[in-house]
C-alpha cells in the first residue's frame, strides 16, 4: 500500500514589513549601472528602486501587506513610522531619504531597531500578523552590534549586504558572519541573508527571493535560487563577472 502525505492546513499571516536602510557614507558608493542621466547610480539609489520594486511585487501577491520605513546610522531612526499599503507614500518616504552627512563613531548599534520591531510585532500579532525586518547594510568593514536576547524571538530578520570587495582596508566576510550570527538570534521564522558587491541587477535578484513569505520557506542552505533562465557557464555569466568572490557563510 503506497504511503500519503498530508500539510496540515495553516493560516498564513498578512506581513507587516520594516525595512531599515543602511545611510552611512557607504551608502554613497557608486554602483557598476548607470540611471537615466547617465551618471552611475549609488548604493542608495539603487536600494530605493529595489524596495519600490520588492514593494509592487509583494502587493500584487497580496495587497493586505504593510510597510513602514526605518534608517540606520549610529543607530536606528524612524523615517516612516506608519505601516501602510500605498505605494505612493512609500515613494514619497524613500525619495526624502538622503545618506548621513558624516561617518558615526564607532559600530552602528542594532538594539534600538529590535526594541521597536519587537514592539511593532506585538501590535501586529494582535492584529493576526506577523512582522519582519528587512536590514539593507553597505559597510564593509564595521561589524553591527546589538544587545539582545536569544529568548526574544518575536519578528523575523531578512539582511540584504551590500559590500566592497576584501581589502586591507575593510573585512566583509567578518562582517557578513557578524550578520549572519544577528539573523540566527533575533529571527522568528527563518531568515535569509544575501549580498552583492557593485552588481545592481544582482541586488534585484535577491530582494525578489525575499519576497518569500517567512511562514512558508525551507532553510536557506537548501535552496539554490535565483535561477538563470538559460544555461550559462559561470565564467561566461556577466551577472557573476560584475560581482567579486561570494563570501561565505562558513
Amino acid at each position: 500500500m503506497a504511503k500519503t502525505y498530508s500539510l496540515n492546513p495553516n493560516r498564513i499571516s498578512n506581513e507587516d514589513i520594516l525595512f531599515c536602510i543602511d545611510i552611512g557614507p557607504e551608502s554613497l558608493v557608486e554602483m557598476k549601472s548607470t540611471g537615466p542621466s547617465g551618471k552611475p547610480l549609488t548604493r542608495l539609489d539603487s536600494i530605493k528602486q529595489a524596495i519600490l520594486v520588492f514593494i509592487n511585487a509583494k502587493l500584487s501577491i497580496n495587497p493586505d501587506h504593510r510597510f513602514a520605513f526605518s534608517t540606520l546610522a549610529k543607530t536606528a531612526s524612524w523615517l516612516r513610522k506608519e505601516f501602510s499599503s500605498d505605494v505612493e507614500s512609500a515613494a514619497a518616504s524613500l525619495r526624502g531619504l538622503s545618506a548621513a552627512s558624516a561617518p558615526s563613531s564607532g559600530p552602528p548599534d542594532l538594539t534600538q531597531l529590535f526594541r521597536v520591531a519587537a514592539h511593532e510585532a506585538k501590535k501586529s500579532y494582535a492584529q493576526n500578523r506577523i512582522l519582519r525586518v528587512i536590514l539593507i547594510y553597505c559597510r564593509s568593514s564595521v561589524r553591527p552590534q546589538h544587545q539582545w536576547p536569544v529568548s526574544q524571538k518575536l519578528f523575523t530578520l531578512d539582511v540584504m549586504y551590500l559590500h566592497d570587495k576584501p581589502g586591507p582596508d575593510n573585512c566583509p566576510q567578518e562582517v557578513y558572519d557578524a550578520l549572519v550570527d544577528t539573523l540566527e538570534h533575533v529571527s522568528q521564522y527563518e531568515g535569509y541573508i544575501h549580498e552583492t558587491g557593485q552588481g545592481v541587477r544582482i541586488l534585484l535578484r535577491y530582494m525578489s527571493v525575499l519576497l518569500s513569505h517567512p511562514q512558508q520557506r525551507c532553510v536557506q542552505d537548501m535552496m539554490d535560487l535565483p535561477k538563470s533562465l538559460t544555461k550559462r557557464s559561470p565564467a561566461s555569466d556577466p551577472a557573476n563577472a560584475e560581482e567579486g568572490a561570494p563570501l561565505s557563510s562558513q
